[in-house]
Formats: structure tokens, sequence, C-alpha cells
């Protein structure tokens, strides 16, 4: 057996120290040691393992193993004690993580040879391009883990290339902050600069945000490199997004779609077919207790709307005023999550206005909301984790996307698939207002949008079943591997 194992290729997936980042990486680990037999390792930051495990990662370099049997072996991004947005500046941050992650993920990658078990190829999500060039210091292919839609690659990819001028249209509409203006992307439908991902509305050097479009860009510079170009793993799949990935393949891009990368299809499939359940992951979040799955227990089918704006954004008050007026009016019941770090106690009387009819947390585990039979809507900001879990889950769902590339995801998920609405919010301050709100719980819970939602639930399931599209893809490509 030891010999097998040490026969098999060796991935480490190394990812940016968020829940965004780090679930899917997570996730992508536990698909490659199920479907294809090969060791994986997970390496991100320090200071992200703490909150996972608290003292057993208590240093870079050191293995263990999370609730699901994912090993991990941390690097330091120079933070160890945690990045806090209040205090610490993200554009340095960048250039701490760079330099000090380089050194630090060196040691992880010498560590494994010198322990007998190398690394065989490096695996890095985005923001991290620098990973690679300590891959190849070493000796070692690269991918990369595309944690996003083919949609927004493709966005990326030409805005950067200038391809048929579509960056200079972005800049013009940009410019004119026309959020309505017509956009053509090679490989995709007309779109909207809505549409497009938040940050290649950047006009300003002095933009806080400027440094993750350079970010960006350092990505598609990678995929430009002759003879050398990371093959891009990507968390879509055939069926959703046919013609952006072929567009790119087209144009030089080794687009390879694995999704949706979900833990819960896989141990769906694995307790289906031995009968025994797979051990959920730690999170970066403290849940609640389960209370409110016994909540949902004792409501109808398809009755309550699951509001959740996901791990990083922060509502306003008058947001959060706004969406309890808005339930409270609907009649209908609902679970938001709502983190105290995204509100102040001034809110406390909007929240508790609503409560009459919902229930409020703190965090809670989404899968099993999301495949909860009480729960007949999501509200969602819009990630590409939660538009993949409602999707695969079959929920309908009202997108309120706010930035990155949350507008295209609304757009795929409410215009390409038609599983959801797009909200409108307000031109002042982008809130989701109440009547708009109840208005696109409506549409959302219509029997067509309903219909549609549990079309793509079963089609996204087929996609990573044995014999699925993105079940054969990846098998392909770590047999390409076997067999180098």
């Amino acid at each position: 057996m030891e010999e097998e194992e040490a026969n098999e290729p060796h991935f480490l997936v190394v990812t940016y120290p968020a829940q965004g980042h780090i679930n899917p990486a997570r996730h992508l680990a536990r698909r490659l040691a199920r479907d294809t037999g090969a060791r994986v390792t997970i390496s991100t930051a320090v200071s992200a393992c703490r909150k996972m495990f608290g003292d057993a990662a208590a240093g870079a370099g050191e293995e263990f193993v999370d609730g699901g049997g994912v090993r991990y072996v941390p690097y330091s991004d120079g933070y160890d004690d945690g990045f806090d947005r209040a205090v610490h500046d993200s554009a340095s941050y960048m250039t701490q993580i760079r330099v000090v992650g380089a050194r630090t993920l060196a040691g992880v990658i010498e560590g494994f040879r010198a322990a007998g078990r190398p690394v065989t190829r490096v695996v890095f999500t985005l923001l991290l391009t620098w990973v690679a060039d300590v891959a190849r210091d070493h000796g070692i292919p690269v991918a990369l883990y595309w944690i996003q839609p083919a949609a927004v690659l493709a966005a990326y990819f030409h805005y950067f290339r200038g391809t048929d001028g579509v960056d200079k249209a972005i800049a013009e509409a940009a410019a004119a902050r026309d959020r309505l203006a017509p956009v053509r992307v090679p490989g995709l439908p007309p779109l909207r600069l809505r549409d497009l991902p938040s940050f290649l509305a950047i006009a300003d050097d002095d933009d806080p945000y400027a440094f993750v479009l350079d970010a960006f860009r350092d990505i598609v510079a990678e995929l430009g490199r002759h003879g050398d170009s990371p093959t891009v793993l990507a968390n879509t799949f055939d069926a959703m997004e046919p013609e952006t990935v072929a567009s790119l393949r087209q144009h030089g891009v080794d687009v390879v779609p694995v999704g949706p990368v979900l833990s819960f299809l896989d141990a769906a499939d694995a307790s289906a077919k031995s009968g025994a359940a797979v051990a959920s992951s730690n999170d970066l979040f403290n849940q609640n207790d389960t209370g409110y799955l016994e909540w949902l227990d004792a409501r109808p089918a398809g009755s309550v709307v699951y509001i959740s704006f996901g791990s990083l954004s922060t509502m306003s008050r008058r947001q959060i005023a706004e969406v309890s007026r808005g339930m409270v009016e609907s009649g209908r019941p609902f679970l938001w999550v709502l983190r105290k770090d995204n509100r102040g106690e001034d809110d406390d009387g909007a929240i508790a206005a609503g409560e009459e009819r919902g229930v409020v947390v703190e965090w809670c585990d989404q899968v099993k909301v999301l495949g909860h039979p009480a729960v007949g809507c999501f509200v969602t900001h819009c990630g590409w984790n939660s538009t993949l879990e409602t999707v695969a889950s079959g929920v309908p769902a009202v997108c309120v996307p706010q930035w990155t590339d949350q507008g295209t995801n609304a757009w795929l998920v409410a215009e390409q698939l038609g599983a959801g609405v797009r909200a409108a919010v307000s031109e002042d301050d982008g809130v989701l207002e109440a009547g708009e709100l109840r208005r696109c719980l409506d549409v959302a819970t219509s029997e067509a949008v309903r219909a549609n939602a549990a079309a793509w639930r079963e089609k996204a399931r087929a996609a990573v079943a044995d014999g699925g599209s993105s079940e054969k893809n990846l098998q392909a490509y770590v047999g390409k591997i076997r067999a180098n």
C-alpha cells in the first residue's frame, strides 16, 4: 500500500486565507482524493488554520487533518495572529503575503520532499500567482484553480488582452458611470457593465482595491506563458457555460471544468454507495446551535426564505431595516444569517421587529439549510460558492450582488439559467428596499422559476456523478499527470 501511495500524484492546493477560497479548495481536495486516489494536501495561512483548528495549527509547516480527512500544512502570510481590515492595510498585506508566503511555502514543499512525499503538482487559487513562481523554483508544474465562473475568467482575460477593444469599451462605460451600458465580451452573450466583475470598473490607481485588479492582471499573464501556461481547473460545469469554455479554449486557455466542486454532492454520492455519511469540515466561523434546523422542521415545505449575504459583505443600517420590513410585509417565514460584526447595537430594534416571523442567527450550516425541504427561496449576495450551492440544491434565488464577481454570477443565474431574479437596488446607496424584496420573492417562487431551478439541480448533480462531464474531465486531467 505504501508503494502504491508513493507512486500516486501529490497535489498541494494553496489557497488565500478567506472562507470563500478555503471552502472550494477543501472541496477540491476531497474530490481529487475520492475520485482519483491521489494524495492531496491543503496549505493556507496559519491565521486561518488557527481559526479552524485552534492550538493544533500553531505554526507554518505543521501537518494535521480535519474532520473530513483532508490534510493541512499551513504557510505563514506574516500575519499569524490574523488580518484585521479595520487596522491593517490590504495592499500592504498583499505585499507581505507574497514575500513571507513565498519563503514559508518553499519550506512546506521542501519538508514534503525530505519526508519522502514530494509534491508533484501545485494548485493555486486566486490572488496567489506568486505560488506559481515558488513551484517552478522547485521544478513542480502548476495549475490554477479558478473558483469563479468561466464567464468572469473570460472577462478578465479579454480585458487585459484588449481583445476586440473590450478594455476601451469597459473603461468608457465606467468613466460615464453607466452601469447599464452594453459591453461585448468574446464568447459571451451581450452584457451590461453591471454584469461584469466590479474591479474592471476601477479607473483610479488610488482606489483601495486597485491591488486586486493587479492580481487578476498577473493571472492573465500566467495564462499567456508560452509552453508553460497552467491548466485551469474551473469550478463550473460544461452544461452551465459551454460557449464561454469553448471560447477560452479557442484563445489558448486550457480550461478543465470540474464543478460544481461541492463536498455535499460527494458526501451524498458516498453515502448512497456505502451507507455512511461523510464528516463535515471545520469552518472559519462558529455556528449557532442547531435550533434553527428544528425551527425549519416545523415549517411547511417550500415556505421559508433563507437570507445570507456571505462572510465578507457588510450590511448598512438601512439595508437591515429594509430587509426586516420587507419580510414582515411579505408574511413569509424566514431564516436570516446576520453576523454581529455586520451590524450595530442600534440595529437591534429593526431586527427584533422582523423576528416575529423568522429566526436570525450568527452563522449556519448553509448546505443543510438549502437542502431542507422547508426552504423555498434564497436571498443571496451571489458569491460563487453560494451560487453553486443554491443551483445544486434546486433553490430559486433572489440575487443581490454587491461587488467582485457577484454581478456576473447574478446575471448567470437570473438571465442564463432562469433560476432566479436579480433585484434592483437604490442608485444612491445600493440598498435592496422592502417593496423590491417582496416583488422578487414573488418572482423567484413562481412556478416557472422553481421549475428551472429544479432542472438545473439535476444537471449540476449529473455533471459530478460517475460518468458525468466534470467527473470525466477530472479523471482525464489526473490521468495525464500519471502518464507523465
